[in-house]
Formats: structure tokens, sequence, C-alpha cells
């Protein structure tokens, strides 16, 4: 069974830095895009940053130039670092990864169980 996991969130004063990660573990053959999103209160979930297996990366205009997506493919893990944090940036931050288990001939889609960030003012 593949899992997702994210780790990272907290509270953090407006101006600071935060590393989430997600690891993805179980019966896997190979792992395509893996995407963050975030979910504030009474919003829509957005998407924030998206990353291939070939390592290229698009963000939400919201973001750019302040979160970065990275990924270690050998540990099936995916990074989102934030920097300048604002506080509309608080909201439940989700892993998103479009997967391929073993034994299997098509991907399937996976979501993390969030991490909450909290941006203070």
């Amino acid at each position: 069974q593949v899992q997702l996991v994210e780790s990272g969130g907290g509270l953090v004063q407006a101006g600071g830095s935060l590393r989430l990660s997600c690891t993805a573990s179980g019966s896997i053959s190979s792992i395509n895009a893996m995407d963050w999103y975030r979910q504030a209160p009474g919003k829509q979930r957005e998407l924030v940053a998206t990353i291939t297996s070939g390592g290229s990366t698009n963000y939400a205009d919201s973001v750019k130039g302040r979160f970065t997506v990275s990924r270690d493919n050998a540990k099936n893990t995916v990074y989102l670092q934030m920097n300048s944090l604002k506080p509309e940036d608080t909201a439940v931050y989700y892993c998103y990864a479009d997967i391929r288990p073993l034994f299997r001939s098509i991907n399937y889609k996976y979501w993390g169980q969030g991490t909450q960030v909290t941006v203070s003012s």
C-alpha cells in the first residue's frame, strides 16, 4: 500500500522560513509528478508548486520567488522550502503524487494527510 507522509509544518512569524517534506512509502515502481497544494480556511484547495520526475518545476504566482520545490528521487521525497512567509500563506499543505505501484499497469493519484502551516503577523 502506498502512502504519502508530510512533515515540517508549524508556527512561524511573518518573514520566517519553513521546510516541508513529503515521503512516499510502500511498494512503488515509479513516481511521476509530485505537487504541493494548500487549503486555507473557507477557501478551495490550490496548487502551490509542482515538480516532474525530471526536475522541471512550476509555481503559483503567489509564491514565485519565495518558495522552492525540490525532490530526492532516491528517497521518494519532495520538499517545499518556504521563505519570506506571509500571513496569507497560512493553510494546511498537502502533498500529491502520481505513482505507479509495483505490479500495476497504471498510475494512481495519492494525497498526504496534510500539515498545518501558520504564519503570524
